[in-house]
């Protein structure tokens, strides 16, 4: 595991952390850790992802995510899951335009992880940004492999998994399914 200084951490503590980025296309925004206070904000933002989007990142729809869901992917442990967001600072607050998490195996030895990008900031390097990220944030914690599920129809999911890296399979337990495995 890689030595952390406070200095140069990519992972430090929820609240603590706020990343400025810049994308190939000159917006900015910031990628900070998901907290609790942003389930309204989380589910502003699966509410607004088309319906593609949507079915992609959770392998069905899920227009209205329910109050546990929520819960579940904004109050984050952060020892074996971590989350990410990309938010850009609007009059009402931050909105989010992108979230990238993992969460570990038992033993901590894998993560499975998942990346989603409102349709407005596709094509721009967020999820690249979104994903290099969370596999610092990986492997600084000593996880060794990440995986990723995903529909076979998913293009630009492949896509982005090939340029960082992952090897691509069928899923031997669903033919309408891809596993996407990165060695870190």
């Amino acid at each position: 595991m890689a030595t952390k200084s406070s200095s140069t951490s990519t992972s430090p503590a929820p609240g603590t952390a706020h990343w400025p980025e810049t994308l190939r296309d000159g917006s900015r925004l910031t990628i900070r850790p998901i907290a609790a206070e942003d389930a309204a904000a989380e589910r502003a933002f699966i509410e607004g992802l088309s319906d593609q989007s949507r079915r992609f990142r959770f392998l069905g729809q899920t227009r209205h995510p329910s109050a546990d869901l929520i819960r579940q992917l904004t109050d984050i442990d952060y020892v074996h899951d971590y989350a990410l967001i990309a938010t850009t600072g609007g009059d009402d607050g931050d909105e989010i335009v992108g979230v990238s998490r993992y969460g570990t195996s038992p033993d901590g030895s894998r993560c499975e992880c998942a990346v989603a990008v409102t349709d407005e900031w596709q094509n721009k390097g967020l999820g690249t940004t979104l994903m290099s990220r969370l596999i610092r944030i990986a492997r600084e914690r000593g996880i060794r492999t990440m995986y990723s599920i995903d529909s076979a129809e998913n293009r630009r999911m492949r896509d982005l998994a090939g340029d960082l890296g992952f090897r691509t399979r069928s899923d031997p337990d669903d033919a309408s399914q891809v596993i996407h495995e990165l060695s870190l």
